[in-house]
């Protein structure tokens, strides 16, 4: 699920199918913002950090070969 943007105490989350779910911020780690990828732990929200940099990576090359 990724962070699409954060109104307020909500965080406005994408999941893989495209469908949107609000989630409370008290409820999610505090140095979440928008891109931040969270996977669910069996009890919390957790950032993956691995993901979003590999997700990161993905947009940064096709964006290099959209300039090129």
């Amino acid at each position: 699920m990724i962070i699409d943007r954060i109104e307020g105490d909500v965080a406005v989350c994408e999941q893989e199918d495209g469908s949107h779910v609000n989630i409370p911020r008290s409820c999610l780690p505090g140095d979440v913002r928008e891109g931040s990828v969270l996977a669910w732990t069996g009890s919390a929200w957790a950032l993956d950090l691995q993901e979003e940099s590999e997700r990161r990576k993905r947009l940064f090359s096709k964006q290099e070969g959209l300039f090129q």
